[in-house]
């Protein structure tokens, strides 16, 4: 018997193959179609993910848009096709997943969030990390005020993505990495918004690179540090590198009036007031760029979830513009060197 809501995967990177294993593992959901430029890596990634033999192959997208028996599109190719497909998707009434980054520029991002809100088609964007078990106790701890008000955060973001990596030679493009913040530190600015729970109001951004070896190839400074501040005064750092010689490392340090938290590491004066030192709690830590480290499973069922019960995200599109707009007012205030407000007209 087929399940309820059929799943057409666009792209066949990388990341796809767990996209497709998350989808077949949902109770509710079948992956029915694939769209790519190259049949032969779509059967692998299909293979690879758990998805059956008969599933349907297309080099057109149009052909996801006319089929009757897909009802979710997951956009997991090139940022620079994110834009269009997504309006498209949307007017054909697809539910939709989209990759990070959603969009390159303000004014394609404001197009789909109104293409999106008119059709009324359910939207989760691929901050994955929000399901990462270390996102999972932060929330908790912040939830329960054991840090008391927060003031100051760090999240940052290091990740050697060079010639080693597939996505290399489009990522170091401007046209289609767009900034080391799209390409990759959006994940940290993300994390930034998701724990700090305030609106931004103001960036300032700086941005250089290192000119070693392959990483002289990017198009763009693939290093840069960015201040936010917040509503209530409080302040937030975000540091990308995309040509750090180190191995891959997410930075949380998150800095509150009765404690503090650095990524596994509590200090908490209202939960444990005898206190002497951090305490240490064993779990899972987002301390890998390997795409199969990644909870998608959990952002996965979360979107089908979304679609079955008719409710929106805590990571839809509207709420992933709020990450992407802090990206852009960081890369205009690091080109024009003055700081930038928020929101972006």
């Amino acid at each position: 018997m087929a399940r309820a809501l059929g799943v057409a995967i666009v792209g066949t990177g990388w990341v796809s193959t767990e996209h497709i294993a998350a989808f077949m593992r949902n109770p509710h959901t079948e992956v029915r179609m694939i769209c790519g430029s190259d049949e032969a890596r779509a059967r692998e990634r299909l293979a690879a993910g758990g998805a059956p033999a008969w599933v349907r192959f297309t080099k057109n997208f149009d052909d996801v848009l006319k089929a009757d028996d897909i009802q979710i599109v997951a956009l997991v190719n090139r940022p620079d096709l994110h834009a269009a497909q997504t309006i498209a998707a949307a007017e054909a009434g697809k539910h939709i997943l989209i990759e990070k980054p959603v969009a390159l520029n303000l004014d394609d991002l404001r197009a789909m969030q109104k293409a999106v809100r008119k059709a009324g088609v359910r939207t989760v964007v691929s901050f994955v990390l929000r399901w990462n078990p270390l996102f999972d106790i932060i929330k908790t701890l912040l939830d329960r005020d054991a840090i008391g008000q927060l003031y100051y955060a760090e999240v940052d973001y290091y990740h050697a993505i060079g010639p080693w990596y597939r996505q290399y030679e489009w990522n170091k493009q401007k046209k289609y990495g767009g900034s080391a913040l799209l390409s990759a530190g959006c994940h940290a600015v993300d994390g930034l918004r998701y724990f700090m729970r305030k609106e931004a109001v103001e960036v300032k951004a700086y941005t250089m690179r290192s000119n070693a070896g392959p990483f002289k190839e990017y198009e763009y400074d693939p290093s840069s540090v960015c201040i936010v501040q917040f509503a209530d005064g409080s302040v937030g750092k975000v540091a990308t590198s995309l040509e750090c010689v180190c191995p891959y490392v997410f930075n949380i340090a998150l800095f509150g009036t009765d404690g503090t938290i650095m990524n596994n590491r509590l200090y908490s004066k209202r939960l444990m007031p005898g206190q002497t030192n951090f305490a240490t709690i064993p779990t899972i830590l987002p301390d890998s760029g390997d795409v199969s480290h990644h909870p998608f499973e959990g952002e996965i069922d979360h979107l089908v979830d979304c679609i079955r019960a008719g409710r929106e995200s805590h990571v839809n599109l509207d709420d992933a513009a709020k990450t992407h707009e802090i990206c852009f007012a960081m890369e205009e205030a690091a080109k024009t060197g003055r700081p930038v407000k928020l929101p972006l007209k």
